[in-house]
């Protein structure tokens, strides 16, 4: 049996009614989602709740009209590229996905279904589009982070933790955005500038993770940047506890629920928000726009969350200017 999953239940502003058949005569129109993480974490619902409750107010939520097959690949390839596989073969009229590798995934089987990203970070670098006001071809959508945070992320780490001496950022090359390089100058040149030594760390696996974690911990003044990406979100847990361990100050790339597991601070584009804007492209395609004709839309929100509890137990006053910035502040 194909199995088939439809959004309900999101909360009863993004409730997504349950297509069974269209009427006679009627065409149901179908749209793909191919979600990176686990259905289980927020850091995947929320977002997609956010796009279904838009969609229904730009007119989608007659049942009548409108079908959605979701698919959660959960940070595994095969997963993408089955699942990458199997929503081109549903024929759907235009698919919804993030993450670099599962539109890489996508762009190996079509080149005619129309496709938007919600929070891909290099679209002109890794090739998905040739330019960001004219995309062409079949791609478009909606940008997470462009390169100069990786400066930002260098800057604020010093704000939080003013002793420290080394500053590594952490990715996995194989899921990183452009294999992890994208940030890589912006962040090397906030280093020079800061004065503090800039380390990349290159990880695979958890046991990498932790080998990165204890050689950073060994001396005083070790920082760390987590990239934003699904290896690093599925993995949040494993790293709070290893910076935790090794005393290490640590920001990540986004994502508010990594600061209320006990992360220090976050900050990156709001990724709920842009899945939300997202839809406004998924409803023009359906209603007869072409991709390649959509500009590539940047980020226009940004969240900052800090953890107050974390700061005192690595020894650290936040200050002023980061309390007054944070969007979210946990005791």
């Amino acid at each position: 049996m194909r199995r088939r999953t439809f959004i309900a239940g999101l909360g009863s502003a993004a409730a997504w009614p349950v297509v069974a058949r269209a009427q006679q005569g009627d065409r149901v129109r179908r749209i793909g989602v191919l979600m990176e993480y686990d259905e289980s974490q927020p850091e995947g619902k929320a977002p997609l709740a956010a796009f279904t409750q838009r969609l229904a107010e730009l007119g989608w939520a007659d049942r009548r009209k409108l079908s959605m097959e979701v698919r959660w690949a959960a940070d595994n390839v095969d997963r993408m590229r089955m699942f990458a596989k199997e929503l081109v073969s549903l024929q759907a009229d235009v698919i919804l996905a993030s993450g670099s590798p599962l539109i890489a995934a996508l762009r190996r089987e079509t080149r005619t279904i129309p496709i938007v990203f919600a929070g891909l970070s290099d679209p002109v670098g890794e090739g998905f589009v040739a330019g960001l006001p004219s995309p062409g071809e079949n791609i478009t959508g909606f940008a997470a982070v462009e390169a100069t945070m990786g400066g930002k992320w260098v800057q604020l780490l010093t704000e939080i933790a003013p002793d420290v001496k080394r500053v590594a950022i952490m990715f996995n090359p194989d899921t990183a955005p452009r294999s992890g390089l994208y940030f890589l100058p912006a962040f090397e040149a906030a280093a020079r500038s800061l004065k503090v030594d800039a380390v990349t760390a290159r990880v695979h696996d958890d046991a990498e993770i932790e080998t990165v974690m204890t050689s950073l911990g060994r001396e005083p003044g070790g920082a760390i940047i987590v990239q934003p990406d699904v290896f690093t979100m599925v993995r949040r847990s494993l790293i709070i506890l290893l910076v935790t361990r090794n005393k290490l100050p640590a920001i990540w790339g986004g994502g508010a629920a990594v600061i209320r597991d006990g992360g220090l601070l976050s900050y990156g584009p709001d990724l709920v928000d842009i899945f939300r804007r997202s839809a406004s492209y998924v409803d023009r395609i359906l209603r007869g726009e072409k991709p390649g004709d959509l500009p590539v839309q940047l980020p226009v929100k940004f969240m900052m969350a800090v953890n107050l509890k974390t700061a005192k137990a690595l020894g650290l006053t936040v200050p002023q200017s980061i309390l007054l910035s944070a969007d979210e502040v946990i005791e």
